[in-house]
């Protein structure tokens, strides 16, 4: 019984790759979905026009990714975020975001098997993701450490601008937009600072990759505008008039994905922030303020 889990497990997520390799090439020789019909017919956000942004209220729940957090504040997901399938989290998040099937599948499958629950049988609440060092990890861009803030539910607004406000690129329209190189200077400075200021601090390789590919999300579904991103890191909250910016018709695949997220973390150089970060460490007379 032990011996056969580990092993489907393997067949299952070679099976995914193999699949998310295909729709990779697929994406390469089929035409893209046209602007302002990439979110699918009949799905709610159709044309830009999503569902009433109401935010969560008490005893509602949220977890510490924004993606989802919307989904819930839209009613695109249960507006209180409870008794949610990993099915539904899957389709929802596909069709919203534009992630590929096995992008939509894989995630919310890893996310069943932290949790040591079934995929196809069983519910869940957005809280429960953000069991510590599970999912949710220290050093986030947009949360203070578990150590600090038991509620991973709502961002750390000095976070979010502090990330906003380090954009450095342009398009062509002239819009600010967040970059590659900007999520690398800022996860090398929270880092640092997470590791200078947290006593249980903690971060292994796979913390760090997922950390990367959460921030890498930024720069691909929203393709960086600064203009959408205060909307949905501060409010959770879509635009209106918004969709995805992955525009490939069976959508951001794991292996389209992957350069982007490396490209994140073997940017970030923590050394450049130590000095920095034990000097503020130093200064200071207790630990940081949760509720600042």
């Amino acid at each position: 019984m032990f011996l056969v889990t580990p092993i489907a497990r393997a067949i299952q997520d070679a099976g995914v790759f193999s699949w998310d390799f295909g729709l990779t090439l697929i994406n390469f020789v089929t035409p893209s979905r046209k602007v302002e019909h990439v979110t699918p017919a009949g799905h709610p956000g159709e044309g830009g026009k999503w569902p009433e942004y109401i935010p969560p209220k008490e005893g509602d729940s949220r977890c510490s990714c924004p993606a989802l957090n919307a989904l819930a504040n839209h009613g695109i997901l249960p507006r209180d975020g409870k008794n949610i399938s990993f099915p539904e989290m899957t389709n929802t998040v596909r069709a919203t975001y534009n992630f590929s099937p096995t992008f939509s599948f894989f995630v919310p499958n890893y996310a069943a098997r932290t949790l040591n629950k079934s995929y196809g049988k069983d519910r869940f609440d957005l809280a429960d993701l953000d069991f510590h060092n599970g999912i949710e990890h220290d050093a986030s861009l947009l949360r203070e450490d578990y150590h600090f803030v038991k509620d991973q539910g709502k961002p750390h607004l000095p976070f979010v601008r502090e990330l906003l406000d380090s954009a450095s690129g342009k398009d062509k329209e002239g819009n600010v937009l967040l970059t590659p190189a900007d999520l690398s200077r800022f996860s090398s400075k929270r880092r640092a600072e997470s590791r200078a200021n947290n006593p249980e601090f903690s971060l292994d390789l796979s913390h760090k990759m997922f950390g990367s590919s959460n921030a890498s999300t930024l720069v691909t579904i929203f393709g960086g505008r600064i203009s959408d991103l205060e909307s949905f890191l501060i409010e959770e909250r879509l635009p209106e008039g918004w969709e995805s910016r992955i525009r490939e018709p069976f959508g951001l695949t794991i292996a389209s994905f992957q350069p982007t997220a490396l490209k994140v973390e073997f940017g970030i150089d923590e050394s450049k922030y130590t000095a920095e970060a034990s000097s503020t460490v130093a200064g200071e007379s207790g630990e940081p303020n949760p509720a600042a």
